[in-house]
């Protein structure tokens, strides 16, 4: 069994957290060719990221406040349980509502990694070594998305598409009995909540009307639906509009973690230097700069890969530096009901993104012009909400502290 506070235990929470992003990104090469085979459009196939979104955003209302009160380790054996059959039924998906119904099925097991890995992380290290901690876990978790278009396009080329799903389950049929045997219950009892409805519900209207947790939270969320809106239409952006393949697709999008990847490492190295407040308006602005670049681009008619690629790159550094701390900030005033917290953040974040994404399918034009629309619009939206909500709650909170007040 592996020490709470160890780097073996917060590579494994990284381990589990990153389900969530390879059932996202490792088949995004290979949604043209789905949707060749089951003889569907690709608004369809695009339908099958959205409603992922939309039942991850579902799950996440339920397995939060389940973990509260039986710990996070068996929710979590239990989602990865019912992730393990769901891709198995996508694999053998014979036509596009069966592969539709899988996903939906995947999102509801596979909410619980990413949504119970912050939770745990926040009982495990407090309020401010949380936001280093998940700075440094998404760090290393964006290997997965690295990877995962990279794998998904060889594994395309040589077994089909169905080979996707099937390396999916084998990852979360590896990943339970290290959950099982090796993974320590981060929850301690005393700090158990009740599930009862009114007790939940409860939590969810505190956070809801409370000014910081909103703030960190739509900020997140309008960042996050930026991100959403490249990985709904960049595959036929790239791939159908530019021409470029699906291993080269797969190359490109290593360029875009990349920039996450640095947007981290920047974000945990100046955690305590710039602090979580400053970060987050950086992040921010970051995404609003790629974005509008791309839109800019875009509407100048530059259609080339790198009026793709470049400006999404810089969002993504902002990206990287204001996922972690945003989370922290949302957390960090509930260490009390820290999976509800964990839970409605996520909610808000993928069901925003989720519509952005069915928008994104419905309106794609057959070039970049609606996905930029949609990407300058999340980083604009994420200034605004930090401008207008995040800064202002800080502000209050840091002068009540000042007076001798709680936070």
């Amino acid at each position: 069994m592996l020490r709470l506070k160890s780097p073996a235990t917060v590579i494994t929470l990284a381990a589990l957290t990153a389900l969530g992003p390879l059932a996202t990104d490792m088949y995004l090469p290979a949604m043209p060719a789905m949707a060749a085979a089951l003889d569907t459009g690709p608004d369809q196939v695009q339908l099958t990221l959205s409603l992922y979104m939309a039942g991850f955003a579902a799950a996440q209302l339920f397995c939060g406040p389940f973990s509260d009160r039986f710990g996070r380790k068996p929710v979590m054996i239990f989602g990865f349980s019912l992730f393990l059959v769901a891709s198995l039924l996508c694999a053998f998906a014979p036509s596009i509502e069966w592969l539709l119904a899988g996903r939906f099925l995947q999102a509801l097991g596979g909410a619980t990694g990413p949504v119970l890995g912050r939770a745990a992380v926040r009982d495990i290290y407090g309020p401010i070594e949380a936001g280093r901690i998940l700075s440094y876990m998404a760090s290393t978790m964006s290997l997965a998305p690295a990877l995962a278009p990279i794998i998904g396009a060889g594994l395309l080329l040589f077994w089909g598409w169905e080979s996707v799903f099937v390396l999916l389950a084998i990852y979360a049929a590896a990943m339970l009995p290290l959950l099982i045997l090796a993974l320590p219950e981060p929850l301690p009892p005393e700090r158990r909540q009740s599930i009862h409805p009114a007790a939940i519900l409860a939590n969810f209207r505190m956070l809801l009307g409370q000014r910081t947790f909103m703030g960190y939270t739509l900020t997140n969320a309008a960042a996050f639906s930026g991100l959403f809106a490249y990985l709904s239409g960049s595959s036929f952006v790239l791939i159908d509009f530019l021409g470029v393949s699906p291993f080269q697709y797969g190359l490109f999008f290593t360029l875009i973690v990349a920039g996450f990847f640095v947007g981290t490492l920047l974000s945990g190295r100046y955690s305590h230097r710039l602090g979580r407040e400053r970060l987050v308006g950086l992040g921010s602005l970051t995404c609003a700069l790629g974005g509008s670049l791309m839109l800019i681009l875009a509407l100048a008619g530059v259609y080339t890969t790198w009026a793709v690629v470049g400006p999404h790159v810089l969002f993504m550094i902002g990206m990287g530096v204001l996922m972690p701390q945003s989370m922290t900030g949302a957390l960090a005033p509930n260490p009390h009901c820290a999976g509800s917290a964990s839970s409605l953040f996520g909610f808000l974040q993928m069901s925003i993104a989720a519509v952005v994404g069915s928008t994104v399918a419905q309106l794609h034009d057959g070039t970049s012009q609606t996905m930029a629309i949609v990407v300058a619009l999340g980083g604009l939206l994420a200034v605004a909400s930090f401008l207008g909500l995040v800064r202002p709650a800080e502000r209050a909170m840091k002068a009540q502290q000042a007076e001798g007040g709680e936070p």
